[in-house]
């Protein structure tokens, strides 16, 4: 049995007609939804799944609907070969968003996203600003803002940016061969409190990634192309975030050299920007004090 939020019923959804395949199929989405109220949907990061929310989940749902998906590529959701440079483009993956909100029934939403959640829950709010109603970011820059502030030696902490940024072929057999060691790297040494994440969601983890390889270096892979170029047309026509904003990051700034709420605020006039002292994996590290701000956001 797959460990599941509790008090969450699930499904899949499908969201997208994935036309560059050899045979167009749907792409659909694992969710899990709870709660009830005014929707809030829920983006997972790297290297992990919908599990991520699982405690802000429950909290979050005794006000609200609480929509928690696996990301196109990830957990149990499809995951279409990237035969175009956009398959993974947080373009797309934010269309995917507003299409599975709009098949729960709401044409209107909130959204929060953690890492690579995040940068599709950016995109969703750029490109869908009639649909998205309040934005919340867990401990990213935007696109366009990570690769400008990652140089010299400093950006070796982003090391699997740069591998899995690499054309189709090595990144994907070198990650597949120690695809554990790889992504329990991660976890490892972005978690400061090894407790948050237990045995058994470790392991759902890494056997969600393990099987999603190629479709998660294609993600990253659209994070060094396709999606800059978005970012880059967005920042040139000042295209900005017009709805409520808050960040909650680590303090990224101080370690790589850059004023990451300036760096905020050039794309969110609203915006309440907070530094937090625990890990990245903050909604399981943290859970209290992210379901505080997504609160707080919501009253805005």
């Amino acid at each position: 049995m797959h460990p599941t939020i509790p008090g969450f019923t699930y499904q899949r959804v499908a969201v997208a007609d994935d036309a560059s395949r050899d045979i167009s199929r749907d792409v659909s989405l694992n969710v899990a939804v709870g709660g009830s109220g005014s929707p809030v949907m829920l983006l997972h990061g790297f290297p992990q799944t919908h599990l991520m929310w699982r405690h802000v989940a429950v909290e979050l749902a005794a006000h609200h609907t609480v929509i928690c998906p696996d990301l196109r590529g990830y957990g149990a959701s499809d995951r279409p070969a990237a035969a175009a440079d956009d398959t993974y483009s947080k373009r797309t993956m934010a269309a995917d968003t507003v299409a599975l909100a709009r098949a729960l029934g709401h044409d209107r939403f909130a959204l929060a996203g953690h890492d690579r959640g995040a940068l599709v829950a950016i995109r969703a709010a750029l490109d869908h600003p009639e649909v998205i109603t309040h934005l919340a970011s867990l401990d990213v820059l935007p696109t366009l803002d990570t690769w400008d502030v990652m140089h010299g030696t400093t950006a070796a902490v982003g090391f699997h940016l740069y591998l899995m940024a690499q054309p189709p072929g090595l990144p994907e057999q070198m990650i597949s061969a120690s695809a554990d060691a790889f992504f329990g790297h991660f976890l490892d040494i972005w978690t400061r409190d090894p407790r948050a994440i237990p045995a058994g969601i470790r392991a759902e983890y890494l056997a969600a990634s393990r099987a999603a390889v190629p479709s998660i270096v294609a993600d990253y892979r659209a994070s060094a192309g396709i999606d800059v170029t978005h970012d880059q047309a967005d920042r040139d026509a000042g295209n900005q975030l017009r709805m409520p904003v808050s960040v909650l990051q680590q303090d990224w700034g101080a370690a790589l050299g850059f004023d990451a709420a300036a760096r905020w605020r050039a794309w969110a006039p609203d915006l309440r920007h907070t530094t937090v002292s625990c890990g990245h994996f903050m909604a399981e590290e943290a859970p209290g004090e992210v379901v505080e701000a997504v609160r707080d956001l919501l009253t805005r």
